[in-house]
């Protein structure tokens, strides 16, 4: 973040972590984020283990529960929601995480409010990533949700390992592309492809009362 001087509020970690969700995969993380020097915030991928982050990073709730939170960060507010199925690829909401973000979200009715999980609720058009999806009916549950409640100005995701912006519920929809490596764009393929575009991350930045979203390379 240095190199790109930018002088950041937050840190947002979209998830996948780890490969294998061990300890010591968890504490070179903990090694590699500590010189950005901004609180962290991070959520669960499906390479993640829920306890084993909890430990690491100091996160509310117990065990295998979903990882979710929320953190005011100035004048934005951040809602984590955890989309993750524990040993699976694919993503899911069930009606209680719905619930807890439904309520979340009314606690925090008139701040500017970012809703962050892994995986995109949308359809991004390559067969090999949408076949571990957040499925159908939690995309429409969960825009019937963000409906109610007109502060909620994005959401932002990982999990496809590329930048891809949509809409869901009339609000713009941001997955940010990896920091380790892209997948190719290709909607003719039944196979993903890794393909040698540079790492990314996305910055978010709340501009005279507009958020507005920038993809980076950084190498």
């Amino acid at each position: 973040m240095r190199a790109l001087a930018l002088d950041v509020d937050a840190v947002l970690v979209s998830g996948d972590l780890t490969e294998h969700g061990a300890d010591a995969e968890y504490e070179r993380v903990r090694e590699l984020l500590a010189p950005l020097g901004a609180p962290l915030h991070v959520l669960a991928g499906n390479h993640d283990d829920r306890a084993a982050l909890r430990r690491h990073f100091g996160l509310p709730g117990s065990g295998a529960e979903p990882v979710q939170y929320a953190a005011d960060l100035g004048p934005l507010r951040l809602v984590v929601l955890d989309s993750t199925v524990p040993g699976e690829d694919r993503g899911e909401l069930d009606p209680g995480r719905l619930a807890w973000l439904d309520a979340e979200l009314a606690a925090g009715a008139g701040t500017p409010t970012v809703i962050a999980l892994h995986h995109p609720p949308l359809a991004i058009g390559i067969a090999a990533l949408d076949r571990f999806p957040l499925d159908a009916a939690s995309r429409s549950a969960l825009a019937e949700v963000v409906g109610r409640h007109a502060h909620v100005r994005r959401l932002v995701a990982g999990h496809v390992h590329r930048a891809v912006t949509g809409e869901l519920a009339g609000r713009v929809v941001v997955a940010a592309p990896s920091t380790y490596v892209q997948a190719r764009l290709d909607f003719r393929s039944q196979t993903l492809e890794l393909v040698a575009e540079p790492p990314a991350l996305a910055v978010h930045a709340l501009l005279d009362g507009a958020l507005v979203s920038h993809i980076q390379p950084v190498a």
